[in-house]
């Protein structure tokens, strides 16, 4: 499967409208966004600004698709997530976070590509990735749109 530029862009405007519709200014929706060599973690913070115990964690290798691009606002980062149901189907649910300013949605997209960079060579130097060409696709595939 094959992303194209403005392919979150759909899903991305639902979330603005939700996020718009359910906005409550006493206890505003904050997370931070942690992204890590495997692992992206999203903490959830309370209205204080403080973590909470809930967290997202998102395996880097099933992300299929990041941007920090949208129309909607450039202030978001979105990526695209291959979440594996219990009968072993996937589907793709995208997920966005609204940062701070521009500088900081397209500063997530590039430690996202390098996130998937040193995921991407691990796989490869444990065996995992086998195909001798793939070195290269998945390079190119790995490239973030970040506008």
């Amino acid at each position: 499967m094959q992303f194209l530029s403005g392919c979150t862009e759909k899903p991305v405007i639902e979330l603005w409208k939700k996020h718009t519709l359910a906005r409550e200014d006493v206890f505003p929706a904050n997370a931070l966004l942690e992204i890590r060599p495997f692992q992206v973690w999203l903490h959830h913070l309370d209205h204080k600004g403080e973590a909470t115990v809930h967290m997202d964690t998102f395996q880097v290798a099933r992300i299929a698709y990041c941007t920090a691009d949208h129309n909607v606002s450039p202030n978001i980062f979105a990526w695209v997530y291959r979440e594996i149901n219990d009968d072993l189907s996937y589907q793709m649910d995208c997920h966005a976070v609204q940062c701070e300013s521009k500088l900081e949605a397209k500063k997530l997209a590039h430690a996202m590509m390098e996130a998937f960079k040193k995921t991407f060579h691990s796989m490869k130097s444990d065996g995992r990735i086998h195909r001798s060409s793939s070195s290269e696709e998945a390079s190119q595939e790995l490239e973030s749109d970040d506008g």
